[in-house]
């Protein structure tokens, strides 16, 4: 018997005989599947309707609409559906039609119970393959950081041994660190080394998901659920099915999806939006946050009860002004990475721009780090990196505007804008001077600014709109 593939099907299965359906729906679960069965093809597109289904079994000739014709109703309801048709012998050859039609195989009644296994693990492969696809691209617009935790200070020795002894394990980790320290990097480092490193890694920005839309972004929708849902949505925890799911900024979700997060936690199911019926997937869940969860407890911002459930093994990162002895392996490993980037011979850094490196607290740690070492290795065209080419603290100072009348504004230096700008062009000046500040850290930049994360990037909508 083969292996089921980490993370069972939903199956959707029609056919007219009771007897075929007592046995789909005894023998389909043992196997990790999820079965729905329906007596003929009404029902079947009913259900498909309702919910979603990786594959669909469907008998050639039911009562009311066929196995052909409910064919045609799934490419157009839900094109993602694998549908395998059920035949007799006498017509095979209305079966190879519909392969033609968009089947992905067909089976001959009474079918052996083994080749159905085949068919099924074939479909979970493609759908696995599609998520792995899908998590891919997910992951090339999330890709920060530095490749490797690099850095033999005791804290971070400690930190390596943490993620040695829990990563082969599924329980829920909560890492915790100043923005910039390396969360995401830590929770690669947790799946890359368990038993689901052949599975997909879908890192999420909480903060950076659209208020409206933070539901169908994580657990999907169906066809309908809302306007300009034209078609059913696999959410990121379908994507992730067999994997891991890193919920970055996870203070940042509203109490009400912290609701089903924490229902999945304690089920193992999602719900689509739009649809009834909850469904299973596999996934292990990795938190993090640079924000006190326990205090956002105590103002009744954050569930005492989902923080117990993510919360099982925590895992603390240091900043880089507490660990400053692995800024110059780490500056040397930026510059070996960014050289390869641009196609250059890695240069040298000169004792004095090492000196200089290990003494600054780098209030953005290891991304602000990694910002100014890119910036010297462009600039020294080639040759050593000397303290000429590295970034200097920028003072706070007043500056006069063209009306004459002068600006002290905490923070960075700041330029009121030329002519007679109105108070929303100073605002946007000013959020971009903050933002360039932060090398483009938005969490840091909230910060500064005193608004919160999902503010912020409704300013900056409103600033590319002009």
């Amino acid at each position: 018997m083969e292996k089921t593939p980490q993370g069972g099907l939903r199956i959707l299965f029609a056919d007219d005989e009771a007897h075929l359906r007592e046995l789909m729906q005894m023998e389909l679960p043992r196997l990790g599947h999820e079965v729905t069965v329906c007596q003929d093809g009404t029902a079947a597109i009913r259900a498909l309707e309702k919910g979603s289904y990786d594959a669909a079994l469907l008998d050639l000739r039911m009562p009311g609409l066929t196995g052909i014709e409910v064919l045609g109703k799934i490419r157009q309801l839900s094109p993602e559906t694998q549908v395998i048709i059920l035949t007799g012998q006498a017509t095979v050859d209305t079966a190879v039609q519909a392969l033609r039609l968009g089947a992905f195989d067909y089976l001959t009644k009474p079918c052996k119970w083994a080749e159905l296994e085949v068919i099924l693990n074939r479909v979970a492969e493609r759908r696995d393959l599609a998520n792995k696809a899908t998590a891919f691209e997910t992951r090339l617009k999330a890709v920060e950081g530095t490749p490797l935790i690099v850095g033999d200070s005791p804290s971070m020795q400690s930190v390596r041994r943490l993620i040695d002894t829990i990563a082969p394990t599924d329980a829920s980790v909560m890492i915790l660190g100043e923005t910039g320290t390396g969360k995401e990097l830590v929770a690669r480092n947790l799946h890359d080394k368990s038993r689901r490193a052949g599975h997909a890694f879908i890192p999420v920005n909480c903060g950076a998901l659209p208020e409206n839309l933070v539901e169908s972004e994580l657990f999907g929708h169906r066809k309908g659920a809302f306007t300009g849902a034209d078609a059913h949505r696999k959410g990121l925890f379908e994507v992730a099915n067999g994997g891991t799911l890193f919920l970055d900024e996870v203070g940042e979700l509203d109490k009400s999806v912290q609701v089903k997060l924490l229902r999945f936690l304690e089920s193992g199911e999602i719900r689509r939006v739009g649809e009834n019926d909850p469904f299973r997937v596999d996934v292990r869940i990795l938190c993090a946050t640079n924000r006190n969860l326990r205090e956002m407890i105590e103002v009744e911002q954050f569930r005492e009860d989902l923080f117990f459930r993510i919360n099982t093994f925590e895992i603390h990162l240091p900043s880089l002004r507490e660990r400053k002895s692995d800024v110059s392996p780490l500056a040397q490993h930026m510059l070996a990475r960014y050289a390869s980037r641009h196609g250059r011979h890695a240069p040298t850094l000169t004792a004095e721009a090492l000196e200089y490196l290990s003494a600054q607290d780098w209030p953005g740690n290891i991304r602000e780090l990694a910002n100014a070492i890119e910036r010297a290795m462009i600039l020294s065209g080639g040759g050593p990196i000397g303290l000429e080419h590295l970034p200097t603290q920028v003072p706070i100072r007043r500056s006069v505007g063209s009306q004459g009348w002068s600006t002290a504004i905490p923070g960075p230096h700041f330029q009121i804008p030329d002519g007679s700008p109105t108070l929303r062009d100073i605002e946007m000046k000013y959020i971009q001077v903050v933002l360039e500040k932060h090398n483009g850290n938005k969490p840091a930049a909230s910060k500064e600014l005193g608004i919160s994360l999902k503010t912020l990037y409704n300013k900056i909508n409103q600033l590319q709109q002009g």
